[in-house]
């Protein structure tokens, strides 16, 4: 019965979180209106944020444009997996002793062409 009515210290018993981060150190600088809008289309290029794209730049990467524009990569990668879809029905058809048309894999074959044309 002691027990209850001891006050009980509340501030010992929470945790304390604290967040660690491999980068300890902040940097904050300005830039004018016409650098930043040159930063941010440097950055929109490579599809990072401004603050990636200088974190990177000031670390020395070296940046390469990718070779396929976002859209694209992103129309090419559905085709792919149309593609995959549809051989994996003719693989599974013929796995389960089926007879697999020429013209489907003919077709499929095309697609796979057009893709890769895409591509170079």
């Amino acid at each position: 019965m002691g027990l209850l009515n001891e006050p009980q210290n509340l501030a010992s018993t929470k945790k304390t979180t604290q967040v660690h981060r491999q980068a300890s150190k902040q940097i904050n600088f300005r830039v004018s209106e016409p650098d930043y809008l040159k930063l941010a289309r440097s950055a929109q290029t490579l599809n990072l944020s401004v603050p990636a794209f200088v974190k990177k730049k000031a670390q020395g990467a070296r940046l390469v444009a990718p070779k396929i524009a976002a859209q694209d990569a992103q129309n090419i990668t559905h085709q792919l997996a149309k593609i995959g879809g549809n051989l994996n029905q003719l693989a599974h058809h013929a796995n389960q002793g089926g007879q697999i048309d020429p013209q489907a894999l003919k077709d499929l074959q095309n697609e796979v062409q057009r893709v890769w044309q895409q591509l170079t």
